[in-house]
C-alpha cells in the first residue's frame, strides 16, 4: 500500500502531487512549484524525476502524453487519495498544536 511507503510526504512530494491535479509536464511542475512557493522549494532534475518514477511505480500518477515538450502527467484516484490523507494529517498536527498553545 502506498501509504506505508509514503507514511508522511516531504514537501516535494506534497507540492508534485498537489500540482498533478492538472495536467503537467516536468518542467510545468518545477514552474508551478516554485510559483506556489514564491520560490522556497525549488526541484531539480533528479529530485524530480526520482520522484515521478516512485510515483509512477506505485500508480499515484500516470503518463497521460508524450510530445516534444516532454512527458505529461496526472495525478491518479488513489495519488489523490494520498494527498487527502496527507492533508487530514497536517490538519490533525495544527489542530493539536492549538489545542495546547492557542491559535
Amino acid at each position: 500500500m502506498a501509504r506505508d511507503q509514503f507514511q508522511t510526504l516531504t514537501e516535494p512530494m506534497y507540492y508534485i502531487l498537489l500540482a498533478l491535479k492538472q495536467v503537467r509536464n516536468g518542467s510545468d511542475i518545477r514552474s508551478w512549484v516554485e510559483t506556489i512557493t514564491d520560490k522556497r522549494i525549488s526541484l531539480g532534475p533528479g529530485t524530480l524525476y526520482a520522484l515521478l518514477s516512485q510515483f509512477l511505480d506505485n500508480d499515484l500518477i500516470k503518463r497521460v502524453d508524450v510530445d516534444q515538450k516532454g512527458k505529461y502527467y496526472i495525478l491518479t484516484d488513489k495519488g489523490e487519495k494520498l494527498l487527502k490523507e496527507e492533508v487530514e494529517r497536517l490538519k490533525l498536527l495544527i489542530h493539536n498544536f492549538e489545542k495546547f498553545f492557542g491559535k
